[in-house]
């Protein structure tokens, strides 16, 4: 059976194209000390990264709405203020630039807030090497479900077996298999 050249890299972002781990966590535990909520980062990141705010805040104990969305722009404001930690997985990007190079394409698919994805992106001056976003918010049904990647596949014109997905979380593993495309798990190493 002939397989089909790959023509799209699917990639989440936050621990699969960058490493924003430290970044978040301390973007979170300043926000949420000034609430009188003290976290470690490393309880944030054993714990809550990758979680999507709206939960994660809910979990911690804040139940009111505007509280959460107050403290989710308070974060989002804070975030750059610890850029100086995120590390580009060279490897991926490498990799999708090649691929670019040869007529594929490049998308960022995740759970993570558009504006967060918008603020790294920029800060590493990766835009030019990326052919489209979808985040979160844009899709009815989030990882684990497929349909983020289904989407991008078919906005692309590309088959399952045509396209690439990276991914990190169980949650993005799960919706990887889901999709019919081949995945692979990265993990940054500290």
């Amino acid at each position: 059976m002939d397989r089909k050249p790959i023509r799209l890299i699917l990639s989440d972002f936050d621990g699969t194209l960058v490493d924003t781990r430290r970044a978040n966590a301390r973007a979170y535990i300043q926000t949420l000390d000034e609430v009188g909520i003290h976290l470690t980062e490393e309880e944030y990141l054993n714990r809550w990264f990758g979680v999507r705010c709206n939960e994660f805040m809910q979990q911690i104990g804040i139940t009111d709405r505007n509280e959460r969305e107050r403290l989710r722009l308070r974060k989002i404001e804070l975030y750059p203020t610890y850029f100086d930690t995120l590390r580009l997985n060279e490897p991926l990007w490498q990799l999708a630039q090649q691929l670019r190079q040869q007529g594929g394409k490049l998308w960022i698919v995740s759970t993570g807030s558009r504006a967060n994805i918008d603020n790294v992106i920029n800060h590493l001056g990766l835009r030019a090497g990326i052919d489209g976003i979808l985040s979160g918010l844009e899709i009815e049904h989030p990882k684990p479900a497929p349909d983020c990647f289904l989407e991008v596949m078919q906005r692309e014109g590309c088959t399952p077996d045509e396209t690439l997905i990276f991914e990190d979380s169980p949650v993005g593993l799960a919706a990887a298999a889901a999709s019919g495309a081949p995945y692979f798990k990265v993990k940054f190493e500290d």
